[in-house]
């Protein structure tokens, strides 16, 4: 298994001295979903993501918008280019852009002008929890201003980075029903955060439902938990159960580093993921580790 190469399908990278990214430079947020992230507050640079990936076999990168301020977008993309000059990768990079704002279309325009740029990142406006309604708020998944901006995806070829909470994963099911030529890939494997019986059901059935629509695929990443250390045992449930909804066909592996270093190291991430994975033998390892990624967000390597 480890010379199976690797597609990091979500990665992220900052200098703080090149740009403004108020997460990690100004206000700390102490609702953050993996408790305290201090210790990231730093620059972390390409030299940065290969020392963590240290002497795993990574062949390409994709890179996910890292919350730079929202008035620096496309300089993020910019910048991000400048570093594969230097550096060889991310081979792809998933830009940011609102939906629902009147230059939408512009931005979209100016990020789909770089030649790496695979995709948009942008993050709906969602509730804080399963009771909580929030349809008629702006920036919403049934926002019409929000779809008519996602329905400019298709135009510039662009895909469409998810990430929600896992009780808002059947209205993101709707959206991707909506568009079905739009590709969708879900972060974070649909947040299981709630690692209960019940929690785990209702995450399940959200997966279910977004899984029927095939132009949906499935980062299986971030796995860490607020108040847990990393648990191999649990985790493999949540990584088997992904895979078992979305088919090895689309699921991609991803780090999400440097975040997911809060709870656990690049090399126990991979080795751990290898094993998990290793009964489904060794054809559905090279689709998850890199071929569907290197498909998807149409890497060179």
């Amino acid at each position: 298994m480890d010379d199976i190469p690797i597609i990091d399908a979500h990665h992220h990278l900052w200098d703080l001295s090149m740009g403004r990214y108020p997460w990690l430079q100004e206000d700390y947020h102490e609702d953050f979903f993996l408790g305290d992230y201090r210790s990231l507050r730093r620059d972390f640079l390409p030299e940065d993501y290969l020392a963590a990936a240290g002497a795993q076999p990574v062949i390409g990168t994709v890179h996910v918008e890292a919350e730079r301020a929202r008035d620096e977008q496309v300089a993020e993309t910019r910048w991000l280019h400048e570093v594969h000059e230097r550096h060889g990768f991310p081979g792809a990079v998933i830009a940011h852009a609102w939906f629902d704002r009147p230059d939408t279309e512009d931005i979209l325009s100016q990020h789909a002008a770089y030649p790496l740029v695979r995709g948009i990142r942008s993050k709906p406006v969602t509730s804080r929890s399963p009771a909580d309604r929030i349809d008629d708020i702006r920036g919403t998944m049934r926002d019409p201003a929000w779809l008519h901006g996602f329905s400019l995806l298709e135009k510039f070829g662009l895909s469409w980075d998810l990430r929600v909470p896992p009780w808002h994963l059947a209205d993101a099911a709707d959206v991707a029903r909506m568009f079905p030529n739009t590709p969708i890939a879900l972060n974070h494997t649909g947040f299981p955060w709630d690692r209960s019986d019940e929690g785990l059901s209702h995450w399940r059935r959200g997966m279910e439902q977004l899984a029927k629509q095939p132009n949906v695929s499935v980062k299986l990443s971030e796995f860490g938990l607020k108040n847990a250390p990393w648990n191999y045992d649990d985790n493999r449930k949540i990584v088997l159960d992904a895979v078992s909804i979305f088919g090895v066909d689309r699921c991609m592996f991803a780090s999400n580093f440097p975040v997911a270093g809060l709870r656990v190291s690049y090399d126990v991430l991979v080795h751990s993921m290898k094993s998990m994975l290793e009964p489904l033998g060794r054809d559905a390892l090279e689709k998850i580790f890199y071929r569907n990624a290197q498909r998807f967000y149409r890497v060179v390597v």
